[in-house]
């Protein structure tokens, strides 16, 4: 997957129709196949990194539990938040200030979804009985640490004063969208913490759009809105098809909690 246009030391471009084609499957058009909005528009195929880049290049997401046939989703309405219009709450914004915690970028893929695979969000539950673990199961985990380092996917981790990780996430990014995945937290509010900190990111490198995929309160708390799935997918190519900035393993350094409601926060390693 190396076909990537270099502009610069931090900026590519790829078109809309290569990312489409990487793979070796014709998704269809969830308009045509799902005009009721029910949401699955595939089943089958596979989880290689050409398929799954393919897939979400047109608007679909892989979702499915272990021992059944890999779905495709592309589901009505989407549930979508813009960076630039997200507003930490009081409340965040006051622990961020007094907090002694760091941020990093790409430092700990793994343990990230491995810790959102476990069913609640404290990611502590390391003694489950067969079975019990959520959708992220061992063919996800395979298949997005593979595009993780291809560059697709991407974690943002929170780490306590102690050097523990505490909280995080991870998603893909292609072009000026962030397709959001999952995240987890073993400390209040660390999980919100890291989504802060991918909104900070997302509106330095001009990600215009940021998907969350289903609606939940969770993501509604922090201020993610509905987008009729129509809209969502008139927008995709644009997204996709735009010089993007790199968010390279090593360009970016540990952000301190306290730096996130600074001017331009995240900082490159000169």
């Amino acid at each position: 997957m190396d076909n990537f246009t270099q502009h610069d030391d931090t900026t590519q471009y790829i078109t809309p129709e290569t990312l489409k084609s990487l793979g070796r499957y014709d998704f269809p058009n969830p308009i045509s196949v799902d005009p009721d909005g029910i949401g699955i528009v595939a089943m089958g195929g596979d989880l290689t990194p050409e398929t799954l880049i393919s897939a979400y290049a047109r608007g679909l997401f892989p979702w499915f539990n272990e021992d059944e046939p890999i779905a495709w989703w592309c589901p009505e309405p989407r549930c979508v938040i813009v960076p630039s219009d997200y507003q930490p709450s009081k409340s965040l914004r006051k622990q961020a200030s007094r907090a002694r915690w760091q941020l990093t970028l790409n430092q700990a893929f793994d343990e990230v979804i491995h810790a959102c695979s476990l069913p609640r969000s404290d990611g502590l539950n390391n003694d489950l009985p067969e079975g019990e673990h959520t959708w992220i199961h061992d063919e996800m985990i395979e298949a997005y640490t593979k595009l993780h380092a291809q560059g697709f996917a991407h974690s943002i981790e929170v780490w306590d004063e102690k050097g523990q990780l505490i909280g995080g996430l991870y998603g893909l990014k292609i072009g000026n969208i962030y397709f959001g995945e999952s995240m987890f937290h073993r400390a209040s509010n660390a999980s919100k913490i890291a989504f802060w900190g991918l909104m900070r990111l997302c509106e330095q490198s001009h990600v215009a759009l940021v998907d969350c995929q289903l609606p939940n309160d969770h993501l509604m708390s922090l201020g993610a809105t509905t987008l009729p799935r129509t809209d969502f997918l008139a927008q995709l190519d644009s997204l996709i098809g735009h010089r993007f900035v790199q968010w390279d393993y090593s360009l970016h350094k540990p952000l301190a909690v306290t730096r996130l409601d600074t001017t331009e926060p995240w900082q490159r390693i000169s």
